[in-house]
């Protein structure tokens, strides 16, 4: 692994332009974020609650 300081210096240039460009959320867009993450989580566990109790009828009945 080959690391100079050109790297290093690109590295912390890319950085520090993310870091310029990116904004705090208010908090409109926080909550919309908050809202939409959680749906997809509770999505993601009905999905998963269906195939269990699939599976156990499927197989182990």
């Amino acid at each position: 692994m080959n690391i100079n300081k050109e790297a290093i210096q690109g590295f912390l240039k890319q950085c520090e332009r993310v870091l310029r460009v990116s904004k705090k959320p208010d908090a409109d867009e926080y909550k919309m974020v908050a809202k939409v993450t959680g749906v997809g989580i509770i999505i993601i566990g009905i999905i998963g609650f269906i195939i269990a109790i699939l599976s156990q009828v499927l197989f182990y009945s």
